[in-house]
């Protein structure tokens, strides 16, 4: 445990000296506040018409606008998790700092997890202050949204982010170049967004497994302030399954080495 902390200090430490980690959070929150900003406006005018028309408002305002900014926060997420891990090996590699950790008393399981877990926290910390949107809202509408669903749908990003590092991380453990990196990361991620879409509505075996592979077609759910069983397997299994593949491919660096 103790050098497994050492890396995710260490990880963590490189984090906060990088200017990359600090445009990324910056471009995501003035990105995500930008657009609820957009959503609570369209929201609020498409309530008002109605209103005007004498028409009754059976609509969940609160809860439109948490779906869509789920929805958003999904695509971003897209984006952002390849830029917070290009440089996770590819960097230490490319600097010949890898060779001193491989060297090391440490395992290859204790360096993939630390670092993992140093890139699963700073994108926790990139996804907290978004609360504050949210909590604004809650404060200031009526009625309010419901909490299950805010904290469903939190859960939901935050495992959809956990999944999609795990994937980041692996691809870059594959390169010294953190560009290559980073278009790895970011085309694995979006065929596992779009794998499902030429097979929606099929019922052939394929269509299925494409669709259950889908990481969009589980998050729906939580955005819905759904908790699905197959869901939450899902994604637990994608970031242990891309661990064990970042594990093995550290563990090859050691052996041409060797």
């Amino acid at each position: 445990m103790r050098s497994l902390y050492a890396i995710y200090r260490k990880e963590m430490g490189h984090y906060f000296v990088s200017p990359v980690a600090y445009i990324v959070v910056a471009i995501f929150l003035a990105l995500s506040g930008f657009f609820f900003y957009l959503y609570v406006g369209a929201v609020l005018r498409q309530g008002l018409e109605m209103a005007m028309q004498g028409m009754p408002s059976e609509m969940d305002m609160p809860g439109e606008v948490m779906r869509a900014f789920f929805g958003l926060l999904s695509t971003l997420i897209l984006f952002m998790a390849p830029m917070l891990t290009m440089g996770a090996y590819a960097e230490e590699r490319k600097r010949g700092t890898m060779e001193l950790l491989m060297t090391s008393p440490i395992t290859e399981a204790q360096i993939v997890v630390g670092k993992y877990l140093a890139s699963l926290t700073l994108f926790a910390a990139m996804l907290l202050p978004t609360a504050l949107y949210v909590a604004y809202m809650c404060f200031h509408s009526d009625p309010r949204p419901r909490w299950s669903l805010i904290l469903v749908g939190y859960l939901g990003a935050l495992l959809l982010g956990a999944s999609l590092l795990a994937v980041g991380s692996f691809i870059s453990s594959l390169t010294e170049n953190q560009l290559i990196a980073f278009a790895g990361s970011f085309g694995a991620s979006l065929m596992l967004w779009v794998i499902d879409f030429s097979v929606r509505g099929a019922d052939s075996t394929l269509g299925q497994v494409l669709q259950y592979l889908s990481v969009v077609r589980h998050f729906d759910d939580f955005t819905r302030g759904i908790i699905d069983t197959s869901s939450l397997v899902y994604y637990v299994s994608l970031p242990v399954l891309f661990i064990f593949l970042t594990v093995r491919s550290v563990d090859s660096m050691r052996w041409r080495r060797a």
